[in-house]
């Protein structure tokens, strides 16, 4: 007879994958923050938004650094990354030719709810990432997805800020920068700092897209959910903003991994469920869970 902790071990039979990955692109930042693509079509092919990878940085760290998928398309995935140590100081070295090894896709995704159309996506830093998927996913499955993206980061945006096309009249009109790929999608977006950058809102994220969520008239408040990634005090943030609103809300946590597949037990989290309080493994129980259920 299969137990219950067997039939959660076995899940994830068949999703996750180990295979040598071509680093075909890399794009530099100011802030030491690295775009990458690698072609790695097993992890492409089962990425869902907020999935993250476990890649090997150097053939001398044994151990390997998990980064979320910022986007997935045919046979490749993206990620976004800063230099945090020297396990992600040797990968940003890396050249295009070069093979890293790619885990993934590791977790639980966002899942959004038709019934609640306006997705309000809050990525902070390199919570960045999980958001452009969830963007890219919303806009490929069409109607009725309407999200909107606020975006925080007190480096340089990891981007060309760019003049939104999208009127907002529920901020001043000098508060226009943009994510460009957002803009190409068709999707608004508007960025928040306290770096002082051009063209974005001076404050945190969360007071941005609490600007955009008061703007709303109720009907449409109760058409909305809210989709964070991003620090812990951001997303503690997050959550009780949209606890104000009464909305749902799924963020994704950021926690140090050692396995990142569940064998450690290391990135555990307290969880209430059910059946009481529990403690679940961000890696494959998240990373994204239901912001009421954390104990903040």
């Amino acid at each position: 007879m299969i137990t219950a902790a067997q039939k959660e071990a076995q899940k994830n039979r068949g999703t996750l994958f180990v295979e040598d990955g071509e680093l075909l692109s890399v794009e530099a930042f100011p802030g030491d923050q690295f775009i990458m693509r690698i072609r790695s079509p097993q992890c492409a092919d089962k990425a869902q938004p907020g999935s993250f990878v476990h890649l090997t940085c150097d053939e001398s760290l044994p151990m390997r650094r998990p980064l979320s998928i910022m986007r997935a398309e045919d046979d490749w995935v993206e990620v976004l990354f800063k230099i945090v140590g020297q396990g992600l100081r040797l990968l940003s070295r890396k050249k295009p030719g070069d093979t890293i090894s790619v885990l993934g896709p590791i977790g639980r995704g966002f899942v959004p709810s038709p019934t609640r159309p306006n997705a309000l996506l809050i990525g902070g830093g390199v919570g960045i990432p999980p958001m452009v998927f969830v963007a890219d996913r919303l806009r490929k499955d069409g109607s009725p997805w309407r999200p909107m993206a606020c975006l925080g980061s007190e480096l340089p945006f990891p981007f060309e800020l760019r003049r939104s096309n999208f009127e907002t009249p529920w901020l001043d009109a000098s508060i226009d920068s943009a994510m460009p790929l957002l803009e190409d999608w068709g999707i608004p977006s508007r960025l928040a700092t306290l770096a002082g950058f051009e063209g974005c809102f001076d404050g945190y994220v969360t007071e941005l897209a609490e600007r955009w969520l008061a703007s709303l008239p109720a009907a449409e408040i109760a058409r909305t959910e809210v989709f964070a990634c991003g620090p812990t005090p951001m997303l503690k943030a997050v959550a009780a903003l949209a606890a104000r609103y009464d909305l749902p809300c799924q963020v994704s946590l950021e926690e140090y991994m050692a396995c990142a597949v569940g064998g450690c037990a290391g990135c555990v989290v307290r969880v209430e469920t059910p059946e009481g309080p529990a403690m679940k493994r961000v890696c494959v129980d998240g990373p994204v869970f239901d912001a009421t259920t954390l104990a903040w």
